[in-house]
């Protein structure tokens, strides 16, 4: 694959404050990508950049090799895909979808030929003649991203799309928004700031903080290895454990008062300029076993809290220590259940422990 969006040493100031602070970014033709991070971080900013909707203070924006220095967005390779959706109610649905093409010279009968195949892609075949005011939210997005669509950009650019939507609809629609990616093989940046619905969707994903990139990875080693505690803490789930280290070869030796004296993997250290650690874990890497077990590093623990999310229960469990760990169980079946105030025995997946250092 070549790079398709190159944004090199980005800077975009409003006044004193630094909205994004030296962002560099390769995007590969054809991705799925996603910039995630907290309110304010900066990630719309970038995206309005890209799209051309504002102008570095300094740094350069390139798309399929070209700079975009002073090229209007409505002549850049781009379309947007607004959080509001932007759906004009006085039109109908192929009025809404055909907008972008009022400045193209396609025959009537083209045009609608074209309409038809960007309402067929986004499964709103027939709706046509359908008023924007008898849509749902979710049609409304769909209807967005045929208009965009039709115009068949390089880069399509979404903003928070389906921030709107109820949580079943906008699961529903990650699903067919990535499926729909792969069909139309045209690259995808979105904005987010739901980690899971980047975790799912995307091929890479760049985490923003304070308009910094802080890790730029696949969702998979964003998740198994974040880069620092931060990241980690906004990706999901993570306990944490202090440390020390108390010997070091080709691995590290590191003392913890719940796990004990372990050996991590220096692949999953990250930083290295005291002795001071902390210890990250995730939930589900920690199970509940049988008293009867006769397992090795087991960890004794009493359940201080229980949350039942229907297919997961979480359990808080004091170790004896001024820290707790989080469990992250299945509720399948023959899977017992705790409550709390009881006594467990519980293994850890030591090769699944991250360091960071303090």
């Amino acid at each position: 694959m070549s790079k398709l969006v190159q944004v090199k040493n980005v800077f975009k100031s409003f006044g004193d404050i630094h909205a994004v602070n030296g962002v560099s970014l390769d995007i590969q033709e054809g991705q799925f990508y996603s910039l995630l991070g907290p309110s304010g971080c900066g990630k719309t900013t970038l995206l309005r950049l890209i799209a051309g909707f504002e102008k570095p203070t300094s740094g350069q924006v390139f798309i399929d090799n070209t700079s975009m220095d002073n090229i209007e967005p409505n002549l850049r390779p781009t379309n947007m895909v607004f959080q509001n959706y932007a759906i004009f109610p006085h039109l109908n649905v192929e009025e809404n979808v055909a907008y972008g093409l009022r400045n193209k010279s396609e025959k009537k009968s083209d045009q609608n030929k074209l309409v038809d195949e960007a309402l067929e892609l986004v499964g709103l075949s027939g709706l046509n003649k359908r008023s924007a005011n008898a849509l749902s939210g979710g049609q409304k997005q769909r209807v967005a991203l045929a208009r965009a669509l039709i115009l068949k950009p390089k880069v399509l650019l979404l903003d928070e799309p389906l921030s709107a939507l109820d949580k079943k609809l906008r699961e529903q629609m990650q699903s067919e928004l990535r499926h729909l990616q792969r069909a139309v093989g045209i690259t995808f940046i979105l904005v987010t700031h739901d980690q899971y619905e980047a975790l799912t969707m995307s091929d890479r994903v760049a985490v923003m903080f304070d308009g910094k990139v802080a890790q730029e990875a696949s969702p998979r080693d964003l998740y198994e290895l974040p880069n620092s505690q931060k990241v980690a803490s906004f990706i999901g789930e993570m306990t944490f454990i202090k440390g020390e280290i108390v010997g070091e070869n080709k691995n590290l030796q590191v003392q913890s008062e719940i796990f004990g004296k372990i050996t991590i993997d220096k692949s999953r250290v990250f930083g290295q300029s005291s002795k001071k650690m902390v210890l990250g874990i995730r939930p589900e890497k920690i199970a509940i076993v049988p008293k009867t077990s006769r397992s090795k590093d087991l960890i004794s623990g009493k359940i201080i809290d229980v949350s039942y999310f229907g297919e997961t229960t979480n359990y808080k469990v004091s170790c004896g220590t001024i820290e707790t760990l989080t469990i992250s169980s299945q509720n399948s079946v023959g899977q017992l259940s705790y409550s709390v105030g009881e006594e467990i025995q519980l293994k850890a997946d030591m090769n699944n422990i991250i360091a960071f250092s303090v």
